[in-house]
């Protein structure tokens, strides 16, 4: 790994912690507290090799987003949420507020993908501060991109999970994650460090 993206890495693995639970900027009246979720019921579909489906799913933004649009120009990360408004997400995508500079340095858009409608995923992202990458919905059909990754849970929602695709389409990494905690930020740099 490049002196200057361990570095990197390592700052934000150090920060990131802080911004957890009750320290999100969402009011914490605001957040649900499921409790401790219960174990992955779904079924990984794909694996790292694979080509990835195409998608058009709609952003809060009003545009619609597809895997397509970057085929050739960028690398692609998706990040998977179960739920807006509750506590392990409202820390995940804040924190890669943070992390910006390592998408960028690999080349790399990161799309925030959840199962919840347009607009209660807008109210989030608005009470979260805002986040600086694209936030679309996987709604209706209801789960259809999750459950084609297959990482849709029996409840609608989706796993928490990343997965790295390149400029040609092709899954390069993927984490399904315990869904009651946050991915490991420095695996995701590592994967993404050796994209170039």
């Amino acid at each position: 790994m490049p002196r200057k993206l361990f570095l990197a890495t390592l700052l934000l693995t150090l920060a990131l912690p802080a911004m957890t639970g009750a320290q999100t900027p969402i009011r914490p009246e605001l957040i649900w507290q499921p409790g401790r979720l219960e174990p992955v019921d779904s079924r990984l579909a794909v694996k790292v090799g694979d080509k990835a489906p195409d998608f058009d799913l709609p952003a809060i933004d009003g545009s619609r987003l597809s895997l397509a649009r970057y085929l050739g120009k960028k690398n692609v990360v998706l990040s998977f949420v179960p739920a807006a408004w509750t506590p392990v997400c409202s820390g995940q995508w804040p924190g890669y507020n943070l992390a910006r500079t390592l998408f960028d340095q690999a080349d790399a858009v990161l799309i925030g993908v959840a199962c919840d409608n347009l607009p209660a995923l807008n109210a989030w992202v608005v009470e979260m501060g805002g986040v600086w990458f694209p936030v679309v919905s996987d709604f209706w059909p209801h789960g259809a991109l999750a459950a084609r990754l297959g990482i849709l849970r029996g409840n609608g929602m989706a796993e928490r999970a990343l997965f790295v695709i390149d400029k040609r389409g092709i899954i390069r990494y993927i984490d399904v994650h315990d869904i009651n905690e946050r991915p490991d930020l420095g695996q995701l740099a590592t994967a993404l460090a050796r994209l170039k």
